[in-house]
């Protein structure tokens, strides 16, 4: 799964209180560099577990399964010369509940 979104400048300013630039470079040092040189398996992210595990529990599926879904990677760069962000959010791994509708009939 691929989650993107263009942030207006604007926003960025006003309701973030920074710049574009300044979340590229803490995109790059904390999620990038940091969870590289942290040993970071599966994900250069932040936290994408808290979210995967608080959305489990909200739906009624297991948390504990948050450990291969939440392999993540964000990114970020500055689009129209620096005045708007990109983010973009890759979860390849997000494991879902699948109900086999014979099982449900036996289990009736």
């Amino acid at each position: 799964m691929v989650c993107e979104a263009i942030i207006k400048g604007d926003v960025v300013r006003k309701v973030l209180k920074t710049n574009v630039n300044t979340l590229v470079e803490l995109n790059m040092l904390k999620n990038l560099t940091g969870s590289a040189m942290a040993g970071a398996l599966g994900g250069f992210n932040a936290h994408a577990s808290n979210i995967v595990s608080a959305i489990y529990i909200a739906t009624g599926q297991d948390p504990a399964q948050n450990v291969e879904s939440s392999h993540c990677i964000t990114m970020m760069e500055p689009l129209n010369g620096g005045e708007d962000l990109h983010v973009s959010v890759t979860m390849p791994s997000i494991e879902v509940l699948h109900i086999d509708p014979i099982l449900v009939v036996y289990a009736l």
